[in-house]
Parts: structure tokens; C-alpha cells; sequence
């Protein structure tokens, strides 16, 4: 399957959005690892903003990056959002709550621990009724996410937008679940080149082989310990803008195989 990227946003322990990121991801610079600064997103209405939970912030921020490097509006665009567990904090005060005398969950608390609530919280700030899918494959929800948005774009003809994030837990919870920080990134993709095309993908579904790895090893630690990051050999692919060729992560028996195709 052949699709193009047209606009991508990140956000990461010192990955502070796309441009920011290049050199690090290139390898032009050194990674400099720093603690996770989540932009805030004017999208979401007051009320509305107070109430999201940070895999919403995040989901926002990154998808609200990617859209406007695309130039093309949200609004209109089939969404897939991919992460392999829900709002962590959400989830212990639930489960907190539970273990009481007082057993009376909180409405906020539970529309926020349902794993649809980052796009619900995205058509609220957009206005999208376009169609839009959440996906959970525990570590390698990332590629399939992208092999869920190529195979839309694919047979729909018409631009997807993925979306991938995930948070910390907290104890005890980390312990059963650990997660080494807070990711997410966001890629418009489309059917055919445009002026604000920056790579080619072409993506495969293929037999389990060796996976790509980052260079850097404290971007590799990144990619090991936090499933959205299992995107960084992508994310690098594409910030070097050179034909390239990346195996992602994708089940026991399988991998997602991609060829970087640069466009400028």
C-alpha cells in the first residue's frame, strides 16, 4: 500500500513537536532527553479543556500540529486513534474508588477512562462527523494503527489522520504495566502527492523479522519502553528525508515493513 504523509506532529520527553525534533531525530544533533512539556491546545471550549486528562492533551496537541503543517482541515478528515491503554491516572482513581466504602464513580471520571474519549474529545473540538476508529494492540499499537490508516486510505481514497499516544501509569499500576514516558504522534496521510507532501510510504505487511532501531541509546530506550515510540524509526526515516527502509513492530508472528520515499 502506497500513501503519502503530509503533515506530522510529535511530542516526547525533549521532542518538543516536529521541527524541534529534527536534528535529534536526524542525528544531526545529540537526543537530549528533558521531561515531557504537552503544549496546550486552544481546540477544546473552556469547560471542556479543564475536564481532559492528559492522553486527551496530548492526542490533541500532536494531531492539532500535524493538521496544521498539512494545511488541510480536521474537520473534514477520517481520524484513527491508536494507544495501547487508556488515561492511567483515570484508571487508578477509578479503581481507588472501587476499593472504598464510597463506591460512587464520578461521570467525569468514567467518559474519561473509556478508550475512545481522546477522539471523542478531538470531534468535540474540531466539529468532525467524519468517521473515526480507536485501536488498542498493547505494544505494537502503533503499526497497527498505520496498517489500519493505510488500508482506509487505501480503499476510501481519502485522507486519514493517525493519531498514537501513550502515558505513564501510576503505582501500583506501573508495576504490572510499565511505561517509560509520555508519547505521541500524529500523521495526516493521503492517497496522492501534494504541495504539502513530505515522503512516500509504502507499507507492508510482512513475516516476523528484526526490527529497526534508533542509534541514539537513549532514543532507543525510548522506542523499547513506551509502545507509541515504537514509531521513532519512522519518525527518523522521515527526518533524514532519504530513501530508506524501516520494520516496525506488529504482533509475535508479523512485522510492518516500510520504504521511506522522500518528496523533497
Amino acid at each position: 500500500m502506497r500513501v503519502f504523509v503530509e503533515g506530522i506532529g510529535l511530542c516526547g520527553p525533549g521532542l518538543d513537536g516536529w521541527m524541534a525534533s529534527l536534528t535529534a531525530l536526524s542525528g544531526a544533533l545529540p537526543y537530549q532527553p528533558q521531561p515531557v512539556r504537552i503544549p496546550v491546545t486552544d481546540l477544546l471550549p473552556a469547560n471542556e479543556r479543564r475536564r481532559a486528562v492528559q492522553t486527551v492533551k496530548i492526542a490533541l496537541a500532536v494531531g492539532a500540529e500535524a493538521f496544521s503543517a498539512a494545511g488541510r482541515d480536521p474537520a473534514q478528515t477520517a481520524t484513527i486513534f491508536a494507544s495501547s491503554g487508556g488515561d492511567g491516572d483515570t484508571i487508578d482513581a477509578i479503581l481507588n474508588v472501587l476499593a472504598s466504602p464510597n463506591r460512587e464513580v464520578s461521570p467525569t471520571r468514567f467518559h474519561n477512562s473509556v478508550h475512545n474519549a481522546p477522539a471523542g474529545y478531538w470531534s468535540i473540538a474540531t466539529g468532525s462527523q467524519a468517521p473515526s476508529s480507536s485501536i488498542c494492540a498493547h505494544d505494537d499499537s502503533f503499526a497497527a494503527g498505520l496498517l489500519e490508516a493505510a488500508a482506509q486510505l487505501v480503499t476510501e481514497q481519502r485522507a486519514v489522520a493517525l493519531i498514537s499516544y501513550d502515558i505513564c501509569y501510576p503505582a501500583p499500576l506501573s508495576l504490572v504495566r510499565p511505561i517509560g514516558a509520555a508519547f505521541g504522534v500524529a500523521l495526516v496521510l493521503v492517497p496522492a502527492r501534494t504541495e504539502a507532501t513530505v515522503a512516500g510510504l509504502e507499507i507492508e505487511l510482512g513475516a516476523s523479522r528484526a526490527v529497526s532501531e534508533m542509534e541514539s541509546p537513549a532514543l532507543e530506550e525510548l522506542r523499547r519502553n513506551t509502545p507509541a515510540a515504537r514509531s521513532l524509526p519512522l519518525l527518523a526515516a522521515l527526518a533524514r528525508q532519504e530513501k530508506s527502509f524501516v520494520t516496525l513492530d506488529y504482533l509475535d508472528d508479523m512485522a510492518l515493513d516500510v520504504k521511506v520515499l522522500p518528496c523533497r
